[in-house]
């Protein structure tokens, strides 16, 4: 099975990097009181959080996969599931932040919509790796090998482009409260963003 593992170890390092993103709607100060701000951060860190444990398990799925000696077969199914959970956790997180509304800080509006906008786009994003990786040639080695390179490549370029309005979201006040809440607390201690 030479060939694959390695190319799945990218492919495992770039994932991790990948879930650093979920860190971006995580706080980690402490401020003043403000009860709307705080209801808000609230409803987001609540909705969030079981979205970051699923993105978590997928990652940690694809970690186990390069450490086993698995066929491409394998792979390519444990890899299109984890892209598929992870579509769908960032759709959640999407739809969280919107229901949520915007936040009660200056330009709250605006960075609410972008952070839905951005969450959407990584959805859309892990949606098309699936597809991506369900089209391999389990049976041609090499070009399994290959095609996996170039998806390592893509989420390399996720986990660079990803986070800029959800940092922007939880920048100041709204990060503040959002680092009182116990969920975005415990959604912040996440092992694989920490390798990223």
């Amino acid at each position: 099975m030479e060939g694959t593992n390695p190319v799945n170890k990218k492919l495992a390092a770039a994932l991790s990097g990948g879930a650093v993103l979920v860190l971006a709607l995580t706080g980690c100060s402490s401020g003043d009181d403000d009860d709307k701000l705080d209801a808000w951060a609230k409803d987001v860190c609540d909705a969030v959080q079981p979205q970051a444990k699923k993105i978590e398990s997928a990652n940690a799925a694809i970690q186990k996969e390069t450490s086993d000696n698995s066929t491409p077969a394998e792979v390519q199914k444990t890899d299109a599931k984890a892209f598929q959970d992870m579509s769908d956790a960032y759709k959640a997180m999407g739809g969280a932040v919107q229901k949520a509304g915007a936040p009660d800080v200056e330009d709250g509006e605006k960075k609410q919509k972008d952070a839905v906008t951005e969450l959407n786009g990584l959805s859309a994003s892990y949606a098309s790796l699936r597809k991506q990786v369900e089209e391999l040639d389990t049976k041609d080695q090499a070009n399994f090998a290959d095609g996996l390179k170039d998806i390592a490549t893509e989420l390399n370029k996720l986990s660079k482009s990803g986070s800029n309005a959800l940092k922007t979201l939880e920048e100041g006040e709204v990060g503040q409260a959002m680092a009182k809440q116990e969920s975005c607390k415990s959604a912040s201690v996440t092992p694989s963003a920490a390798a990223g």
